[in-house]
């Protein structure tokens, strides 16, 4: 192996880890830990159940408030915060359950069922 072999390497080596640091932070940055910001929770709520204009604005301040208090949570480092956090989900889903039609309920109870469950840690569980 000659010199430029090697240095040639070692900048694609460099690039790589560069780009795969880029791609690991960027999403974690922008949502805290890979969450789905308010307005792609609306769309995502609403591509399930379809969302009246007055009931999206509704949920989005509700979410918006939730997650600000999750957040002061998160900066407190609260050691009871996954319990709080999980009661503090709970008691979000009945409250947008509360928004909702009586033909809209069902169809959120199957969106909230068919979400992933986190287990210890953030990590899906399996």
């Amino acid at each position: 192996m000659n010199i430029k072999t090697i240095r040639t390497f070692a900048m694609r080596m460099g690039a790589v880890a560069l780009f795969s640091a880029a791609l690991c932070t960027g999403s974690m940055q922008a949502q805290g830990r890979g969450m789905m910001s308010s307005d792609d929770r609306v769309a995502a709520i609403d591509k399930a159940v379809t969302l009246t204009g007055d009931q999206k604005t509704k949920i989005k301040a509700l979410l918006d408030d939730d997650m600000t208090k999750m957040q002061a949570l998160r900066a407190a480092q609260d050691p009871d915060m996954r319990t709080k956090m999980m009661a503090m989900r709970t008691d979000e889903n009945t409250k947008i359950k509360g928004m909702l039609t009586d033909d809209q309920k069902p169809k959120y109870d199957a969106y909230v069922a068919a979400m992933p469950q986190r287990g210890p840690g953030g990590a899906p569980q399996q």
